[in-house]
């Protein structure tokens, strides 16, 4: 298990034109393999627009207190990029004047950033009808200043959604480190005895889960009642859904596919399990993602990869929903991760 980002550890895969080189070339570049444009354009899907946007899914920095095995930001304790309190106020101001209903706040583990209560008491005041967190769940026991994040997210409704490999010890360390299991299960209870994840409450809790390997996930649906009766049965743990996502082939994921010679494999099991009616629904459709400093992008992974949103408006000091709306969306080979199957998204399966 790595201990260190891709970028602490100074390796070209961490460089994103390197990652895009990648993507670009090989099976796709011979043709063995349509690219995600050539794929969209036989189903008259090219290009992929931007819809009104519904969601504000805002990375407020990269540092985090795991090194887990796939993660796509290649976030870490190392990691230093951090959102400042002026940045978070430009996006406080753009949700006033945005139709956006849902503000999503990512990392790293979002609950490392010293603004973030700052952030989230003061977005809590403007009208968000979906206030999500997504935590790692293991910083709520790293430290004792975390220890009341609980009763802090009950105070302000706060929609967690939390990753949870598997339901299983072993594989839930194997990808996020040793020890992680038992820390998640501890924060899960303790979401619990707060209200979370119970049948009739109001407080939300969300798992999410996504492959060890180099696979796809399975079936959603059943995945969540496996979960749900496992985690109850064996530590008494409720929660609301299960979110399955694929694991895009961008940073440590990507890394892992070349080293374990899994690559084309992958590429070829996203390709095959393509499907155009996943595509109406992807998150880049209706979804900003802001960066640690202030950047528009597409989704999440286009921020990794640093591919900027197609639009005069690139810098949320300079939002502009009608210069936005309706841009072509910037795509690549890593795209067929959320049209695959039943499709992925940071809200699980699309289609």
């Amino acid at each position: 298990m790595a201990t260190k980002s891709l970028k602490k550890q100074g390796k070209e895969i961490a460089n994103s034109n390197r990652q895009l080189e990648i993507l670009s070339n090989g099976i796709f570049k011979s043709g063995e393999l349509p690219t995600f444009k050539n794929k969209i354009s036989e189903t008259n899907q090219f290009p992929l627009k931007a819809k009104k946007l519904e969601i504000l899914q805002v990375n407020v920095g990269y540092m985090c207190n795991q090194v887990c095995e796939h993660c796509h930001v290649d976030a870490g304790p190392d990691r230093k990029e951090i959102m400042t309190r002026e940045t978070m106020q430009q996006i406080i101001d753009v949700i006033k004047t945005t139709g956006a209903h849902t503000l999503d706040l990512t990392g790293g583990a979002p609950e490392m950033n010293p603004n973030f209560r700052w952030f989230v008491e003061e977005a809590s005041k403007v009208g968000i009808k979906d206030f999500i967190v997504r935590s790692n769940l293991t910083i709520i026991r790293a430290n004792k200043k975390y220890y009341d994040l609980p009763d802090f997210f009950k105070k302000h409704n706060i929609h967690v959604v939390s990753s949870m490999p598997h339901w299983t010890r072993g594989k839930t360390d194997k990808q996020r480190g040793e020890g992680v299991f038992d820390m998640s299960i501890k924060a899960l209870q303790e979401l619990n005895d707060r209200g979370y994840g119970m049948p009739e409450s109001n407080l939300k809790l969300d798992l999410v889960y996504n492959p060890s390997g180099a696979f796809l996930p399975g079936d959603q649906a059943t995945m969540e009642k496996d979960f749900k009766k496992a985690l109850m049965e064996d530590f008494g743990i409720s929660f609301h859904n299960l979110f399955a996502i694929t694991n895009l082939p961008i940073a440590r994921f990507l890394d892992y596919l070349i080293a374990s010679e899994n690559y084309e494999d992958y590429m070829y099991a996203l390709v095959e399990a393509y499907n155009p009616a996943a595509v109406e629904n992807v998150m880049c459709t209706n979804t900003l993602s802001v960066s640690w400093d202030g950047y528009l992008f597409d989704c999440d992974f286009n921020q990794m990869l640093e591919l900027p949103v197609n639009s005069k408006s690139k810098h949320i000091s300079e939002y502009k929903e009608e210069l936005l709306e309706g841009r072509n969306i910037v795509i690549s080979q890593h795209c067929y991760g959320c049209t695959a199957g039943a499709g992925s998204s940071c809200q699980g399966v699309v289609a």
